[in-house]
């Protein structure tokens, strides 16, 4: 049913977790897709390969997200390549440990840089390109932590909270311009970046016993609620906060 057939997508943290996840649901649908990653040129060869034998066009550019100049070479590639940019995902993120009396401002500045500051930039670039054409779907990942918050956590509770408002204004100013803005909110994922704690089996069944489905998502679970706010299914959602969490947050 859902259709993206001629569709450019961008994926910002493409080449692994839920950014992959999304791009091989994305060229299953029918989109060409642009990739952007940091330093793991494997993994993103990896996914290009696979979106290619799905009979998808794709290209990735590698560089630090926190970058201005990064997310500018995406943009420009994905213009010079596919023509124009439809969809955007900014999901690009870090999580790292930091109990708030030993968590440096360089710590603080980076989450900030990588998770929100990026996706400000990202959307920016998104909204000179979609206006003038007058559409465009734009979906920001943000997470449980920025909805309830998160003990040691607090730089990465702040700057997914920070995109749930973000999300709400760009919703109301840009949908005059038929330019969707939605958010997903992850709660536990399996990807590289939980997978330390995942792996401890206390931990893990810990987290489980606290989520009423009692299963903790895979990246596939979360690309599939992505894939429906990058579709023409998801046309008269605008500014909304979609939890993806197996009912650990109960929140409207």
């Amino acid at each position: 049913m859902i259709d993206l057939t001629g569709k450019i997508a961008l994926v910002t943290g493409g080449s692994r977790g839920i950014g992959r996840a999304c791009c091989l649901k994305f060229a299953q649908a029918g989109a060409d897709i642009a990739i952007g990653y940091n330093t793991n040129h494997a993994a993103a060869e990896s996914v290009l390969t696979e979106i290619r034998s799905l009979g998808r066009s794709a290209i990735g550019v590698a560089g630090d997200i926190a970058d201005r100049q990064t997310l500018e070479n995406l943009f420009s590639s994905a213009r010079k390549t596919f023509g124009r940019v439809d969809i955007i995902v900014a999901n690009a993120g870090i999580w790292r440990r930091g109990p708030i009396e030993e968590l440096s401002e360089d710590e603080w500045r980076q989450t900030i840089d990588v998770n929100l500051t990026s996706a400000f930039r990202i959307c920016q670039l998104a909204a000179r390109e979609m206006k003038p054409r007058k559409r465009g779907k734009v979906i920001l990942i943000s997470s449980t932590a920025g909805q309830r918050g998160e003990a040691n956590y607090s730089h990465y509770a702040a700057s997914k909270g920070a995109l749930i408002s973000f999300t709400k204004s760009l919703a109301a100013e840009l949908g005059p311009w038929n330019i969707h803005v939605n958010c997903v909110a992850p709660g536990w994922v399996t990807t590289d970046m939980s997978a330390e704690i995942l792996e401890n089996q206390e931990e893990r069944e810990k987290i489980e016993q606290l989520t009423p489905l009692r299963r903790i998502a895979t990246a596939e679970d979360i690309a599939g609620p992505v894939l429906f706010l990058a579709s023409s299914l998801s046309d008269q959602v605008q500014g909304e906060v979609l939890n993806v969490n197996g009912g650990s947050v109960l929140c409207g």
